[in-house]
């Protein structure tokens, strides 16, 4: 693929977690909410369009289960799925780090993170760039569990920096 390849992130918060006492925070499950919005955010994906050929999913118990439902409901698996301990409470510049890390030959990433890196992310890399109902939506909403942003960028994934990418679809759950 050449340097002005279009390429997407997509940006998934985990669904809604339990809290369950004497359990650490990196090991804390989907909640039941959580369990309805995983497959959601899957159709979602799918109703979009969006079939991602490379995923990056945090370690966490409550990223990898909203995954593992989510992509459950796309057409197709990714060709290859990562978890990938460095994005748990993982900064945006770190996030981004991790994303130069993508192999060249993927077009659309799917990123699932938690907040507040993955708002972070999305608000760096957009900036002001992009549709504006989404950017307003994000803005005054922030990004709760299984919601999705959808960005969009020309270049190689090593040239991943603030400001490179436009918001061009952001989705929060109806529950």
């Amino acid at each position: 693929m050449s340097a002005d390849t279009p390429r997407r992130i997509i940006v998934l918060r985990h669904a809604k977690a339990d809290w369950p006492n004497g359990v650490d925070d990196h090991e804390r499950p989907l909640a039941d909410r959580g369990r309805h919005q995983a497959p959601d955010a899957g159709r979602w994906l799918a109703d979009s369009g969006i079939n991602p050929d490379f995923v990056l999913c945090s370690t966490a118990l409550r990223t990898r289960e909203t995954w593992k439902l989510a992509a459950h409901e796309l057409p197709k698996r990714p060709r290859k799925t990562v978890y990938e301990d460095r994005i748990y409470e993982a900064s945006p510049g770190e996030i981004i780090t991790v994303i130069h890390e993508t192999p060249e030959e993927y077009a659309d990433l799917v990123l699932v993170g938690h907040n507040p890196g993955v708002l972070g992310l999305t608000q760096v890399l957009a900036g002001d760039a992009g549709d504006p109902d989404a950017l307003e939506r994000l803005r005054v909403g922030g990004f709760p569990t299984a919601a999705i942003a959808v960005l969009s960028f020309s270049g190689s994934w090593k040239g991943v920096e603030p400001g490179v990418a436009e918001l061009v679809s952001y989705h929060t759950p109806q529950d």
